[in-house]
């Protein structure tokens, strides 16, 4: 078979799987009012609301108006309630409700008069996904509704959840090395370049050599005879290295120039550009990770220079033992801070929900946002300050996956 209409294959074999997968991971509403804030199956009825925009709760004559009120203070529920339509005072009627989010963890929230209503005690947190059990006292009478109230959550069977490659792993602390990118190019390490003159000025009678040519240690290069004594001694090379100039040709007078350069990139420097925002930041010793044609090499910063260059920046010397191409360009990573944090989430696990930065929790084989307060970014690491417990199981990659899957079912934000 051609291999690109083998991959096509595969590729489509795994959409219809993920699709069959995704598609069949809703529950029935229990309740005459369930509501699938999640999309999947059936759509769930339109939910009656009141003249406060709750939801309506009826039970023979008696009906309940619970809302979710967030005006000037942090969500929380507001009750009201009629009797054969007529409004009663909220001091005539007692009410509990309690929200089972994913997880099967129970928030139970208690209700006090205020005003024209009942106002809960408790804050209900984000995100607004749970089972709603509401529980209303009138008169000796009981009253008693269940109802879903989902978003933000989905199920994917495990096998798709596999084939479409979604990692996991536990949310808890972190070491976050903060870095900063640079730029920079491979030069010759100082002490292995050397510049060749004659220690005695005379005219050049042999080369013993040609231009890139290796040499070694103490090897001839040109034979040079003296003005003043006329004896002729030979030049050698001072280190092992390639010949990248020679000037010497026989004939020529010396006149005190060089004639010849030796360089050894057995060994290199490399030079990244620091600028001042930054400069105060980086110090000698630390960490470096440099990027050069596909390869990651470790290293530490050796020297920082004293002098500015034309543009501003100056140079953080990096050796590398190891030859490398002159001149080359190199992108580096320098570690200017190194701290533990608590809990800390991976950078490739965070997408946009609604006007909040999310992970998706996972818990058994359903999946649900999970609304964080972050911190600060390091490398791979962003520090949580809250919406999410330490321990917690969370998608690292491909969470993407989930998103669309949550976004094509129009999950809803139900108050």
């Amino acid at each position: 078979m051609n291999p690109m209409i083998k991959n096509c294959a595969c590729a489509l074999t795994l959409i219809v799987v993920a699709a069959c997968g995704l598609s069949a991971c809703s529950d029935s509403g229990s309740g005459a009012n369930a509501d699938h804030g999640d999309g999947h199956a059936a759509e769930a009825p339109a939910v009656e609301k009141g003249e406060h925009n709750g939801r309506l709760l009826h039970d023979k004559n008696f009906t309940l108006e619970l809302a979710i009120f967030e005006t000037g203070v942090p969500p929380e529920y507001r009750a009201w309630a009629l009797v054969d339509g007529k409004p009663i005072a909220p001091a005539e009627f007692s009410l509990q409700v309690r929200l089972t989010r994913l997880g099967n963890k129970i928030d139970t929230i208690n209700f006090a008069p205020q005003g024209d209503a009942l106002r809960g005690d408790s804050v209900i947190y984000e995100p607004h996904s749970f089972i709603v059990t509401v529980e209303a006292n009138y008169k000796g009478n009981q009253h008693r509704w269940e109802y879903e109230s989902f978003e933000g959550r989905t199920r994917i069977e495990p096998a798709v959840a596999e084939a479409l490659e979604i990692a996991t792993e536990i949310a808890g602390p972190a070491l976050l090395k903060e870095t900063i990118a640079v730029y920079g190019k491979v030069v010759p390490h100082p002490n292995l370049e050397r510049d060749v003159q004659a220690r005695f000025d005379g005219v050049v009678t042999d080369v013993q050599v040609t231009p890139g040519q290796t040499v070694e240690a103490g090897q001839a290069l040109f034979t040079v005879e003296s003005n003043e004594s006329l004896k002729s001694y030979t030049v050698k090379a001072p280190i092992k290295g390639v010949l990248t100039v020679l000037h010497a040709k026989a004939g020529q007078q010396t006149g005190g120039k060089t004639l010849a350069r030796i360089l050894d990139n057995s060994r290199v420097s490399v030079e990244l550009a620091v600028f001042p925002e930054h400069l105060n930041k980086v110090k000698t010793g630390a960490p470096v990770t440099l990027t050069f044609a596909g390869s990651t090499l470790e290293s530490r910063i050796e020297q920082i220079a004293l002098e500015t260059n034309a543009n501003q920046s100056v140079n953080a010397r990096v050796t590398l033992d190891q030859p490398f191409p002159l001149g080359a360009m190199v992108k580096a990573q320098i570690q200017i801070d190194e701290y533990e944090v608590p809990l800390a989430v991976k950078r490739s696990g965070l997408q946009a929900f609604r006007d909040f930065t999310v992970v998706y929790a996972q818990i058994g084989d359903e999946y649900e946002v999970r609304m964080l307060e972050l911190g600060r970014e390091a490398g791979d690491w962003v520090e949580v300050l809250g919406g999410l417990e330490p321990g917690t199981t969370y998608v690292t990659e491909n969470s993407f996956v989930i998103k669309a899957d949550i976004e094509k079912s129009g999950a809803s934000h139900d108050h």
